[in-house]
């Protein structure tokens, strides 16, 4: 079973295939472990639309009750809904979906009460170490099992960040909900706003007939953008499979990249609460993110990449607001939770209270050429940092992630993956065409060909 653990248990959750990888009987061993280390007496459970994702959760519920817990089921939920779940009950609280990956895939999102994260180095591997040791807990009183339906709840929550909902314009708006749990929560939150909303494929299908649920992927933006011309639409909204991430289309069907709605949301958000605040966004993120927040008087702050590093150091700071370029959105009045939903109310109050369209509104944000995220297969991927690190070692370098050196008018990350012999290159300069030479030239070094 370690070997097996292993393959499943990652930096931030787990996630294997399912049933090579994860099956009902390591579900079982993982919630009598959760509540072991926990503590909890009550913890939350929902699950998202994957055929898989009922038999799992009911065997992580067996495990739970066993080991004393009661449980309350909250059943079909987005990952957001949990963690709204999880600060509103006070409890500890898992999500079974594996995101965005395709549909033979499934897993488990964990977090402590008050959503707070659960991690690689904040308990996921003590959880692994009791599933390993293949004991399962029985307390001399069972717990019980409890249905609880939050979407009502959750939804008024999502438009709590609404400062004036009687403002709203009745903007045009599609979603792609792209078969997941967006086709159950984005209803919920629109219903009661202005806007003229039509939605993408809202069927829950967790065998993704139409596209993969993965829209930081452009080929799975195409019927969004198209969708937008013809309903001549304000902006798109593109949610992944657990609909915790968004990522935006401006009226003219271009992608808003998830840098530039961090800049936009952050913007949205130190409008309202005022100078004096700190905002957290990781080092992948644009140097507009900074700039911007430094302009509304606020404290920028760089963190490394993933979820439990971004609520960690929002923590510790007291952080309004932190943003991933990746389509991660944290907010501090969501338990510093992310949420896709949350941050699409930032946008679309903003966009109400401008005379000018997405299009227009994005430009004073959008002040660099970015590469995007590419990957590249290496035989050793610390050796190559450590040769890149020399190439460059006139300009600014630090360790924080992986390797980031800036040369001043262009700047660059090198972060080796958590799984794959791979290096992940993230480069940004002043225009396009500084992006693609420099991109070039980096990329040569990495591969061996300089």
């Amino acid at each position: 079973m370690p070997d097996a653990l292993d393959t499943i248990f990652k930096a931030y959750d787990v996630r294997g295939l399912y049933p090579e990888e994860i099956d009902e009987s390591i579900a079982r061993r993982i919630g009598n472990a959760f509540v072991r280390f926990t503590g909890a007496s009550t913890v939350v459970v929902g699950h998202d639309m994957r055929p898989s994702s009922v038999p799992l959760s009911r065997a992580f519920i067996e495990g739970a009750v066993m080991a004393g817990a009661d449980v309350v089921d909250i059943g079909l939920s987005s990952t957001d809904m949990v963690y709204f779940a999880s600060g509103f009950l006070d409890s500890p609280a898992v999500q079974f979906t594996a995101s965005h990956n395709p549909a033979q895939y499934n897993g488990i999102k964990m977090c402590r009460a008050g959503a707070a994260p659960i991690g690689e180095a904040t308990g996921l591997l003590q959880i692994k170490e009791a599933v390993a040791a293949d004991l399962l807990e029985r307390a001399e009183e069972p717990g019980r099992v409890t249905q609880r339906g939050l979407l009502d709840e959750f939804a008024t929550h999502v438009r709590s960040f609404l400062s004036d909902a009687g403002a709203l314009r009745p903007l045009r708006v599609v979603a792609d909900t792209a078969n997941g749990m967006g086709g159950l929560v984005v209803p919920a939150v629109f219903e009661a706003l202005p806007f003229e909303l039509t939605i993408l494929y809202p069927e829950l299908d967790g065998t993704f007939p139409n596209h993969p649920a993965d829209p930081i992927q452009p080929e799975n933006l195409v019927d969004l953008r198209r969708a937008v011309i013809e309903h001549g639409a304000d902006i798109g909204l593109a949610f992944d499979g657990d609909a915790d991430r968004v990522f935006l289309v401006d009226d003219r069907a271009e992608p808003v990249s998830g840098s530039l709605t961090t800049a936009i949301v952050a913007h949205g958000i130190l409008e309202r609460t005022g100078a004096g605040e700190t905002v957290v966004h990781n080092l992948i993120c644009s140097k507009a993110v900074p700039e911007v927040v430094r302009e509304m008087g606020a404290e920028p702050v760089r963190t490394r990449v993933g979820h439990s590093f971004i609520k960690q150091v929002m923590a510790e700071t007291g952080a309004v607001f932190g943003g991933e370029h990746s389509g991660h959105y944290y907010f501090r009045d969501n338990w510093r939770a992310d949420s896709g939903l949350i941050a699409a109310m930032v946008v679309l109050e903003q966009l109400s209270r401008s005379a000018e369209p997405l299009s227009v509104l994005r430009r004073p944000f959008e002040r660099y050429a970015a590469s995007g995220e590419i990957n590249s297969t290496v035989a050793d991927p610390h050796a190559v940092i450590d040769r890149i690190a020399a190439a460059y070692g006139d300009a600014d370098q630090d360790r924080l992630d992986g390797l980031t050196v800036d040369c001043g008018d262009w700047w660059f990350n090198l972060r080796p993956s958590n799984t794959e012999p791979l290096l992940r290159l993230n480069l940004e300069a002043a225009d396009a065409a500084a992006c693609a030479a420099r991109t070039a030239e980096v990329l040569a070094l990495v591969r061996g060909g300089v």
